[in-house]
């Protein structure tokens, strides 16, 4: 998804809030690495509208790179989707009165392929669950990429949401077991358990993530009942943790932008990648220009390509169009802008891997969608991503 991320769909979620009340998330059955990844991507791309919007896209393509799928290989996507469907949530937590709510739902209502547009959906109940910040978090799909293992994935997203209290708490084993997806009979041995499943994930979480854990148990006589992990940030890795957000949304460069149209997770992407004082000058330059119909997409545009600069006075344009390849480069500019910033990465990163051409590389690097030495690769490839898009 994130960073989901962003932050995930899988395991206990005990956040304490001011009642000090305690909420659990858990799915039955076994997710592969894949499918944790495939669910945290979607969360992430749909977080923003999540409470709001009935059904949610992405380019399948770009699915399918993000979660490090063959481009094309949408058999194994659907399997994917389709095992997502058909594993159940079920959260049992105080609301905030105090009441008791228990509740079931599939991780996705459902899913299509089609156009190479994938759209997905998750019941009204379970997306409530997932965007309410004190109960989730989303995981940082940087952070993500690094795992191997998806029981190490499933260690650190039910690790990850204790992060600042320092610990899970206690975990019967039963239910640990459910959360690590491992329900066979030869883990119901506690030695095996820990040889197999605690140890290797341990070790890649603290190898691998923001956190470093180190796991306790507890034991009624000679018999291992109940096991937590201490949670530490791992110094090494630290700066891939995931900005909470607080200190961006208090600012008011962050509610210009959200005045302007500008998603809260796009608003906190932008301040992080360029600071508030560059966006206020861009900012000034949006707000000087007429006839502008979306204003988001024309900052966004003018952050990555760099005019309105208060080094220019204030008064730089973006290159006029003088030329069909021109005027067809920025529809690819503007068509790329409209997309996702978890699109729009990996639109980025597919279009880099076609390039053999280190020269030609560092150009679209620095240029991006206008590169002068890539247009006709980036004419070919958008017409592939985006038949009707940069055409004239």
């Amino acid at each position: 998804m994130g960073e989901l991320d962003r932050e995930r769909l899988t395991g206990a979620l005990r956040r304490p809030s001011v009642k000090k009340n305690v909420a659990a998330i858990h799915v039955s059955g076994k997710l592969t690495l894949l499918q944790r990844k495939l669910s945290n991507v979607l969360l992430l791309n749909a977080y923003d509208t999540l409470i709001t919007a009935p059904k949610h896209e992405i380019d399948a393509r770009t699915l399918c790179l993000m979660i490090g799928y063959n481009s094309n290989d949408f058999d194994t996507l659907k399997a994917s989707l389709r095992g997502l469907a058909e594993t159940v949530a079920e959260w049992d937590m105080l609301d905030e009165r105090g009441r008791q709510e228990w509740g079931v739902s599939s991780l996705l209502s459902y899913a299509k392929l089609k156009g190479g547009i994938c759209e997905y959906a998750y019941s009204p109940a379970l997306a409530e669950k997932l965007h309410d910040p004190k109960v989730f978090a989303l995981i940082n799909l940087d952070i993500q990429k690094r795992f191997t293992s998806g029981h190490a994935l499933a260690l650190y997203e039910n690790c990850y949401r204790f992060v600042r209290t320092g610990s899970t708490g206690w975990w019967p084993l039963d239910l640990f077991r459910r959360l690590m997806g491992v329900d066979s009979a030869y883990y119901e041995s506690f030695k095996q358990l820990n040889a197999k499943i605690i140890k290797p994930a341990v070790e890649e979480v603290s190898r691998s993530s923001n956190i470093v854990l180190t796991p306790e148990t507890r034991r009624r006589g000679r018999a291992v009942t109940d096991i937590r992990f201490l949670i530490e940030e791992n110094p090494q890795l630290a700066i891939l943790d995931i900005d909470d957000g607080m200190a961006a949304r208090a600012g008011p460069v962050y509610a210009r932008l959200r005045d302007l149209g500008a998603s809260d997770r796009l608003a906190r992407q932008w301040i992080a990648q360029h600071g508030e004082e560059a966006i206020s000058d861009r900012l000034a330059y949006v707000a000087r220009q007429s006839g502008v119909r979306s204003p988001v997409r024309y900052l966004g545009a003018a952050l990555r390509d760099g005019f309105g600069r208060e080094e220019d006075g204030g008064t730089a344009e973006a290159p006029p169009p003088r030329s069909e390849r021109v005027e067809r480069l920025t529809r690819v500019r503007d068509l790329a802008a409209a997309r996702t910033p978890t699109q729009r990465d990996a639109d980025r990163r597919l279009f880099l891997s076609t390039l053999r051409d280190a020269g030609r590389r560092a150009d679209f690097e620095r240029h991006g969608w206008m590169s002068p030495l890539n247009v006709d690769a980036i004419f070919a490839f958008w017409d592939e991503m985006a038949p009707q898009g940069p055409q004239g």
